[in-house]
């Protein structure tokens, strides 16, 4: 289980590289960098909401995950 504000951050931090990406391929594509910086700055805010919603619903699914047992007992 995961804190949320470690969520919050993983997202940031992953939207910062994907928003890089996103600049990059809207300049190569548009060849205006003031186009590329626009549409970055747009996806880098719902791609944010949308990945903390994303890792909260993984974080809900037992699905891939295996239950630790305790190295001892009391």
């Amino acid at each position: 289980m995961e804190y949320r504000y470690r969520s919050i951050v993983k997202a940031v931090s992953w939207r910062v590289t994907g928003s890089i990406d996103t600049f990059i391929v809207s300049y190569f594509i548009t060849g205006k960098a003031i186009l590329a910086i626009s549409i970055s700055s747009v996806e880098v805010f719902t791609k944010i909401m949308l990945f903390y919603f994303h890792e909260r619903l993984w974080n809900r699914l037992k699905f891939g995950r295996k239950k630790l047992e305790p190295d001892y007992d009391i």
